[in-house]
């Protein structure tokens, strides 16, 4: 079963950065998508950045488009999350997620298709 791990996370001033990393364990294929997802109180969960394992192809939430990217250690099996020039709305609760099969990052905004989650990491942006 795949199983997720998130670390990083934590308080930042508006305009600075954090890391998040995410390592998948119990993968049975080569072809997964791993991605990064928020959780803000009242709305709905968001899907920012998901990644392909085939090709590092990679689907951006416009939110975060220019802000925030997503890369990959396909030896390590993680996915790591560069947040930069961090805004309040940017609070919430990040929550890696992980499926197996190919071409899913593109499904990034529909994180009901993603089956496996990481336990969430509180990121709070504010001075």
């Amino acid at each position: 079963q795949l199983r997720l791990e998130e670390s990083g996370g934590g308080l930042v001033q508006p305009g600075g950065s954090l890391r998040l990393s995410c390592a998948a364990f119990g993968l049975t294929s080569d072809y997964y998508a791993l991605g990064w997802f928020r959780q803000v109180p009242g709305k709905q969960r968001e899907g920012l950045l998901c990644i392909d394992s085939l090709d590092n192809s990679t689907y951006t939430a416009d939110s975060v488009k220019g802000r925030f990217t997503i890369s990959r250690d396909s030896a390590k099996h993680t996915a790591t999350l560069e947040m930069n020039d961090l805004e309040p709305e940017d609070t919430g609760v990040y929550y890696c997620a992980g499926e197996e099969g190919l071409g899913l990052y593109q499904l990034c905004i529909f994180p009901d298709n993603f089956r496996s989650w990481g336990q969430g990491t509180q990121v709070t942006v504010s001075s």
